[in-house]
């Protein structure tokens, strides 16, 4: 298995599509946060997160704030992986380090922290325990930094 699969707790491939790209032939800087929105997404899924549950019974998981550093563009048809580790940041706050990766080669493109919660109907944060349960065994140990 190679290394950068090794290094997250999920990692997706995903390919870049014509209509992504701006004037300049590289992929819009707003897209890649629609990559890493996607492999959140994802992620959630696989470890029996459910977005539409969530929301029928008045939590709305959110994004609170998105640090995105640009290492370099990604082209049409460029094949890449996201990286995937998450970390419980506080009581009420969860952080996902994501980075993205041009395959073959594992160049850096992005590198982002992406901070999220949860808002019951009230619009107040909140973490239900059900969420915290399960992410809590696939959370990394806050004491394990994240590489810059």
């Amino acid at each position: 298995m190679n290394m950068i699969h090794t290094s997250y707790a999920y990692t997706h491939e995903m390919s870049v599509r014509d209509y992504e790209c701006d004037m300049q032939g590289i992929v819009n800087n707003s897209v890649y946060q629609n990559y890493l929105e996607h492999v959140r997404h994802e992620y959630l899924k696989r470890v029996g997160i459910d977005f539409a549950d969530y929301t029928r019974r008045g939590l709305n998981l959110v994004v609170v704030r998105a640090e995105l550093d640009y290492k370099s563009p990604l082209q049409s048809g460029d094949r890449f992986v996201v990286g995937l580790n998450l970390w419980r940041e506080s009581q009420l706050k969860f952080a996902f380090y994501q980075d993205i990766y041009r395959m073959p080669d594992m160049k850096p493109v992005v590198k982002a922290k992406i901070i999220g919660t949860a808002l019951n109907e009230r619009g107040r944060p909140q973490i239900p325990a059900g969420f915290a349960a399960v992410l809590m065994h696939n959370v990394r140990k806050k004491d394990e930094k994240y590489q810059e």
